[in-house]
């Protein structure tokens, strides 16, 4: 992959300065800011975008995950546009609907049945709602730091800090956003993610009250390190003996394998979320799990416990697409990119080591997270950058994007079935062409 032929960015500068006028802070995804301003994508094709100003990038965001077979993939673009030319939605079911849930079920004894819905947000909000009204209990448990969307509950500590985060044994509720109502703090209890014992003890004690404990797997935010089989055991134990939900987000994981995560790690929880890899770069999300608990939704004796809808839920297009996506992603390609990822990672902690850098990788499978120091990373506060340490983090980022890759703010990233192993060593090289930033960076 070439440098860029020219530093221009005019016309995403110009872009920008339209946005601002009629968007607030000139964009509606807080997470695709970096000053100035971000390159605007103008194509997308295989591994790269390339932006207004004609500069090409390594895409190792991947719309945040979603994207396993890279951009404008062929299998996928034609199945959407022989869709799309049959109707774009309607006012029916289709077809499309029940093959993407039978491809998708058929991957996971636990997946027993499934509900579409239109993003990752929706599919934990409705999960939650469903945990809810199977056992007529309130309050959420989630780990701190872990991002499960844009709803109330789950919101509560994605960012706290040492001035705020409470004992470690039993986390503070914290609230994200302004005017979070404080019964929502109350409702939320927030599990320590390296703690089987605290968390057992967390559940416990709220068993009375709580719906639902949701996990993710191997949580980006709270480091990009797996859950302990210890954890996993605890928690499955704890929800069957007081009758909780345990939900399992997999709207990210599953890309880690053939039947996600959950498969990999045979965990079976209650429920599972879903979307981004199983919608193939449309707006998808999905609950699927145990029978009975889904009944919740069954419209066929009369009103629903949990009513559930949405103009464009399970929309033919979608459906389509989503379909290609799960053909494509075979236990050959999940075994390829698990080769792709330990090749970034190896190569990458050979980088760190020969620089001397306070930096480390991690993740699995098709996906990886840098951290800029060499504390032993178990979960969120272990994971915590110091000020000094997040100002590195964002000069690797930035060298990054000045040099043709594209990663997220916390410089983490996901592989595609349609990269090389040369396109692998290039993202290496380009992290070791930054060594005299980070040296003074460290010095200082």
């Amino acid at each position: 992959m070439e440098p860029f032929a020219h530093n221009s960015r005019a016309a995403s500068a110009a872009l920008y300065e339209r946005a601002l006028a009629v968007m607030p802070g000139g964009s509606t995804r807080a997470t695709l800011f970096t000053p100035p301003f971000p390159p605007y994508a103008a194509l997308g094709v295989g591994s790269r975008i390339v932006d207004a100003d004609g500069h090409a990038y390594l895409d190792l965001v991947n719309n945040f995950f979603s994207q396993v077979h890279g951009h404008a993939h062929p299998h996928i673009v034609a199945a959407v546009q022989s869709q799309a030319a049959r109707g774009l939605s309607f006012g029916l079911p289709t077809e499309s609907e029940v093959k993407l849930a039978e491809e998708v079920c058929r991957r996971s004894p636990v997946l027993e049945t499934i509900r579409f819905c239109n993003s990752g947000s929706e599919a934990v909000m409705i999960a939650i709602k469903a945990a809810r009204a199977f056992t007529g209990r309130a309050k959420v448990a989630k780990f701190e730091g872990a991002y499960h969307g844009a709803y109330d509950h789950v919101e509560v500590s994605l960012d706290s800090d040492p001035t705020n985060w409470g004992p470690a044994e039993a986390p503070a509720s914290v609230a994200y956003v302004a005017g979070t109502p404080e019964r929502v703090l109350e409702e939320t209890v927030v599990l320590p993610f390296d703690d089987p014992d605290a968390c057992a003890a967390l559940i416990d004690r709220h068993a009375s009250e709580l719906a639902v404990v949701l996990v993710d797997l191997m949580p980006s935010r709270v480091g990009m390190v797996p859950a302990s089989a210890e954890l996993l055991r605890v928690l499955r134990e704890a929800t069957a003996r007081n009758g909780i939900v345990l939900v399992c987000d997999e709207i990210v994981s599953f890309r880690l394998g053939w039947g996600g995560a959950h498969v990999q790690r045979d965990f079976a929880p209650d429920l599972v979320t879903l979307g981004k890899v199983i919608g193939g770069g449309q707006p998808i999300g999905a609950v699927a799990g145990r029978a009975d608990i889904m009944g919740v939704f069954d419209v066929t004796r009369g009103r629903p416990r949990l009513s559930h809808g949405g103009t464009f839920t399970a929309n033919p297009v979608t459906m389509a697409a989503g379909l290609a996506s799960m053909q494509l992603l075979t236990h050959e390609a999940v075994a390829r990119l698990e080769a792709l990822g330990e090749r970034l990672r190896g190569g990458l902690t050979e980088v760190f080591a020969r620089q001397g850098w306070e930096m480390q990788v991690t993740g699995a499978g098709s996906m990886f997270r840098v951290h800029p120091h060499r504390r032993k990373v178990t979960g969120y506060r272990s994971a915590h950058p110091r000020p000094e340490e997040k100002a590195r983090l964002g000069l690797l980022r930035a060298h990054l994007q000045a040099n043709g890759v594209l990663v997220t703010p916390n410089v983490s990233g996901a592989l595609t079935t349609v990269m090389t192993e040369a396109e692998i060593d290039f993202f290496v090289q380009v992290v070791a062409g930054c060594s005299d930033q980070v040296a003074e960076t460290k010095a200082a």
